[in-house]
């Protein structure tokens, strides 16, 4: 398996920190849509990959859909594949309702049919860049029927970047097996979720769309625990729990905890989000609960858990370190295992 590593940086310290991600031979680098653009971090790793000659796939993981024009995506997208030289996949998400209507001051509908049109409307419109044809997209959202030759970029030399959608439950996912070009497998999960839940959603799809997994790429998340010592373990673990806790305040999240029994965490979690008690949250999330929603150990150890959830599903992983600094050595390890 190849190892994809969030590329947790400012923009202005995107070009030394993917340099530095790069000695350790990893395939590639991530963004999402946190604190910074989402963007902005890949256009300086695709030009530090350019000058220092080294080839990295950058994935947006996720650019958040909604709030943005689809005209807008389809263009980041064009220029992003130009300076990774086709190294690119344009990662898309919906995020949740109070976030699109009170964060973005975006426009709220139903997700899946909103995402479904979106990535068929980035898709028609990177195709008529790139095929000639004319642009006549038409659906209940949005509409993309006007294209003058000033405004089109002509092919792209190095073909059209994949678009690709992250989802969560069956709805989402079936939608992402039907039109995107793959799916970002949200890192909130368990084996069982993976295997009972999206696994089966994700065929449903590509039936309908008449493929099958062979043409379908799976990206799976894994958020990781890792250290050599216990010391080291424990300071990730600290990191870890506050990522779980968070996600699993989220409603969009109980099914990943129904699935494993532990529908009644949720409530309470969500309660205690509401008074800031964040303490408390984290100590919701046993070791086992942990071990089972996220990944424990060595480099090694870590590997070889990635493998068994995802190794047969998955040529690639990405991998989270939240609220702590993987050491380069470690991540170096980590992607030789994998290998």
């Amino acid at each position: 398996m190849l190892l994809d590593i969030q590329l947790d940086a400012r923009p202005d310290q995107a070009s030394e920190r993917a340099r530095a991600l790069a000695t350790t031979g990893i395939a590639g680098l991530f963004t999402f849509e946190g604190p910074h653009d989402v963007f902005l971090p890949l256009v300086s790793a695709a030009e530090t990959a350019a000058t220092d000659r080294i080839t990295l796939d950058l994935m947006t993981n996720v650019a958040i859909a909604m709030p943005r024009s689809p005209m807008h995506l389809a263009n980041a997208a064009y220029d992003l594949q130009l300076l990774s030289k086709g190294h690119f996949r344009l990662g898309l998400g919906s995020q949740i309702k109070p976030h699109i209507e009170k964060r973005y001051g975006a426009t709220w509908s139903p997700p899946a049919a909103r995402m479904r049109e979106i990535v068929l409307a980035v898709k028609a419109i990177l195709t008529s860049w790139q095929d000639g044809t004319r642009l006549d997209f038409r659906g209940e959202h949005t509409q993309h029927t006007l294209m003058p030759p000033t405004f089109v970029p002509g092919p792209n030399p190095y073909g059209l970047p994949p678009v690709l959608l992250g989802a969560l439950g069956p709805v989402m996912t079936r939608t992402a097996a039907e039109v995107a070009d793959g799916l970002l497998v949200m890192p909130f999960h368990s084996y069982r979720h993976f295997r009972e839940r999206t696994l089966p959603a994700v065929d449903e799809g590509l039936s309908r769309s008449g493929r099958t997994r062979a043409d379908f790429q799976i990206f799976p998340q894994a958020i990781c625990a890792m250290g050599r010592t216990p010391e080291e373990q424990e300071a990730a673990a600290l990191g870890v729990r506050g990522l779980l806790a968070f996600y699993g305040s989220t409603p969009a999240y109980l099914p990943v905890l129904e699935a494993e029994g532990w529908a009644d965490v949720q409530p309470e979690l969500n309660a205690l989000s509401k008074v800031g008690d964040f303490a408390s949250m984290m100590a919701l999330v046993d070791d086992r609960m942990l071990e089972t929603l996220a990944v424990r150990g060595t480099p090694e150890e870590c590997a070889a858990e990635m493998k068994r959830r995802f190794g047969d599903v998955a040529e690639r992983v990405c991998a989270y370190f939240p609220g702590y600094d993987a050491p380069l050595d470690q991540i170096s390890a980590l992607a030789a295992a994998l290998k």
